[in-house]
């Protein structure tokens, strides 16, 4: 008697209709969005020659342009970015350690900390810009404020989960030879968590340094200012001029905050 032939198959006829049915939802999203936003055929098919022009008239930059207006507006761009990641750090710490279910054990107040996370990054940078433009008036105070809201979930979120993969001997030790919270946090908890601490702290003021060069688009300060008055008057080679230097900034910054972590960790 021959032996029955097996057929393999990947998938059950449940998960292949499970896949089609998730590609017939992707095809309809996307054709959904594409309907919504309007694309003008005209302008989509003339973008290449205006960005083109836009180029030409980049060429060459206003290098002339930079000292005093860019270099001033660039330092306060670095200002912003250090003092709202200072001020950062100061708010999530207590959240991060509110948040860390070893640390407090106590429910409600981990969910209030995860919520006060939650809603720190679902802000967009620009939009805290507006909102404290609207309470400080413009200038870098609200491009301060605004970095170190946005900044908030990041550190809070990347904290509490370093605090939470703490190994507890150490704790559980101190805690047995009858060391207060703040001697167990100090002398068993830290020394674990420091090179988080200091990596955490070294990436998000690289990310700042970036996002805080266009607050000034919203009157939040720094170099978004200059940016944005030489795009309002069409002075495009002093746009140009702007651009290079955001983007050495950001390449020094990179470069920065590489080396310095590669000493810490």
């Amino acid at each position: 008697m021959r032996p029955l032939a097996r057929e393999w198959s990947r998938f059950t006829p449940r998960q292949r209709l499970a896949r089609w049915l998730v590609w017939l939802g992707v095809v309809a999203a996307v054709a959904w969005a594409v309907r919504s936003i309007d694309i003008i055929p005209e302008f989509l098919a003339d973008a290449p020659a205006q960005m083109a022009d836009l180029l030409v008239r980049m060429w060459p930059p206003d290098l002339a342009h930079y000292y005093p207006a860019v270099h001033t507006a660039l330092v306060e761009t670095l200002h912003i970015a250090t003092l709202g990641t200072i001020l950062a750090f100061g708010l999530a710490v207590p959240v991060a350690l509110l948040a860390a279910r070893n640390v407090c054990r106590i429910g409600p107040l981990n969910w209030l900390a995860q919520l006060v996370l939650v809603a720190s990054r679902s802000v967009n940078s620009l939009v805290w810009a507006l909102i404290f433009v609207a309470v400080f008036g413009p200038g870098a105070a609200a491009g301060v404020f605004a970095i170190a809201f946005r900044s908030i979930g990041f550190v809070g979120k990347l904290l509490a989960e370093a605090l939470e993969e703490a190994s507890p001997g150490p704790v559980e030790a101190l805690r047995a030879a009858g060391a207060g919270w703040g001697a167990t946090m100090l002398k068993a908890v830290w020394p674990q968590v420091q090179p988080a601490f200091w990596g955490i702290a070294l990436f998000r003021w690289d990310i700042n340094v970036r996002e805080s060069a266009v607050l000034g688009l919203v009157g939040a300060g720094g170099i978004g200012v200059v940016l944005n008055d030489a795009i309002d008057f069409f002075q495009w080679d002093r746009v140009a001029t702007v651009l290079l230097a955001i983007l050495a900034v950001v390449l020094v910054a990179e470069v920065l905050v590489n080396r310095i972590r590669a000493r810490l960790i």
